[in-house]
């Protein structure tokens, strides 16, 4: 009886050390530096700027989401150049309300 008791305690014990087992942890995130934290919310600010205006180009729509798809991803490198077309792209858009309108055939 005792050695079936003593069985049935090494078996508990090491099922429930088997429990305790855990998954490895995740890599940890990397922390995006100042200035791309700063780009990024100056993309940010000048796409909602030219949106407002009705006048974000397509191609600064698709750079801030690269800058925000690299800023998920840690990237700083990367989001500090997206985020800098995008702003760029952004302003240009505006700029472009100020150009005369053109018609086809007029001179």
């Amino acid at each position: 009886m005792q050695k079936h008791f003593l069985i049935a305690a090494v078996v508990t014990g090491m099922l429930s050390l088997a429990g305790c087992q855990s998954a490895p942890p995740a890599p940890a995130k990397a922390e995006l530096n100042d200035e791309a934290k700063i780009a990024l919310a100056w993309a940010e600010s000048d796409a909602k700027t030219a949106q407002s205006q009705g006048a974000l180009w397509t191609t600064a729509d698709d750079a801030l989401k690269a800058a925000k798809k690299a800023a998920a991803e840690g990237d700083s490198a990367a989001v500090i150049k997206n985020a800098k077309t995008a702003s760029t792209h952004a302003k240009l858009g505006i700029e472009q309300l100020k150009l005369p309108l053109m018609t086809l055939g007029s001179k």
